[in-house]
């Protein structure tokens, strides 16, 4: 393979790609990279005012360009919608990142909410959006996929999948059921639809975003809280991660470069998987 050849595997001319939860930190920062490289990308959020701030961010003198479309990811209808909306677009949809997810503070232990408290509604909601929020949009956007018999999916998973972190349960369990489920679909996929359809999971490690920002650092003086300390001390590269520093591997992932790859899951952790400790 010549340099050429190389570079062109990151061109992705003509090529839609779909991101859930478009609008996040992660997710815009991912898309509007992919619209640097030439790509159609589709932002798929519930708060379009949002996406729309996003859209202004995208590069301007490039072949791809960004739409935004309506879409709650546990919500089948309004997926279906989506997809229609899509196809007149742009015909259909050629690689999906799920990026929705979150936890919620309800689900999360405090000194004064323990484990044995935490309601109902609070679990099923994170349990749901990352899970199911997962699993659904593969549904819709993947049959697609899998009557062409070609396609790339990118779930997004967590940390907390390899190493569960104390007081968010659901979202640990929820992430974890994830990075089983990507493991499932690329077998599922390349097994009974096409070995041209890959599936892999990308496993973040801490990185401040809005969810997050104020458990690891003071909000009053910027001072990392305990919480962040601990979790500085385990990452080997003594910081958070910045949304940039998602944006290779992700690029790799759903590129022809990486197209002997499927039912991964890639932690971006700064070392943090790798560390005992000690």
């Amino acid at each position: 393979m010549n340099l050429e050849e190389l570079k062109s595997l990151y061109d992705f001319s003509d090529r839609t790609i779909l991101v859930t939860g478009g609008a996040g930190v992660l997710g815009s920062e991912i898309a509007c990279a992919l619209v640097g490289c030439n790509a159609n990308v589709v932002l798929l959020d519930r708060d379009q005012d949002l996406a729309q701030k996003v859209i202004e961010r995208f590069p301007k003198v490039v072949k791809g360009r960004g739409v935004r479309v309506f879409g709650d990811v546990l919500k089948v209808e309004t997926l279906q919608q989506a997809n229609e909306t899509i196809k007149s677009e742009f015909g259909h949809v050629d690689i999906l990142i799920n990026g929705a997810g979150g936890n919620h503070p309800s689900a999360t232990t405090k000194p004064d909410l323990s484990f044995f408290d935490l309601p109902l509604d609070a679990l099923r909601h994170v349990g749901d959006l990352n899970l199911l929020g997962t699993i659904l949009p593969c549904q819709v956007f993947g049959r697609n996929m899998a009557e062409r018999g070609e396609g790339v999916i990118l779930n997004v998973s967590s940390m907390n999948a390899f190493r569960p972190l104390t007081r968010i349960p659901a979202y640990s369990a929820a992430k974890a059921a994830v990075s089983n489920f990507t493991q499932w679909l690329a077998v599922h996929m390349a097994q009974n639809y096409s070995p041209k359809i890959r599936v892999n999971a990308i496993a973040p490690g801490f990185f401040l975003t809005e969810q997050n920002r104020f458990l690891l650092t003071d909000k009053d003086t910027g001072e990392l809280t305990p919480r962040g300390q601990s979790i500085l001390a385990h990452t080997p590269m003594n910081r958070f991660g910045t949304p940039e520093d998602l944006l290779g591997a992700t690029m790799w992932l759903i590129s022809p470069a990486s197209a002997f790859v499927t039912g991964v899951v890639l932690p971006i952790d700064g070392g943090f998987s790798a560390f005992s400790g000690v």
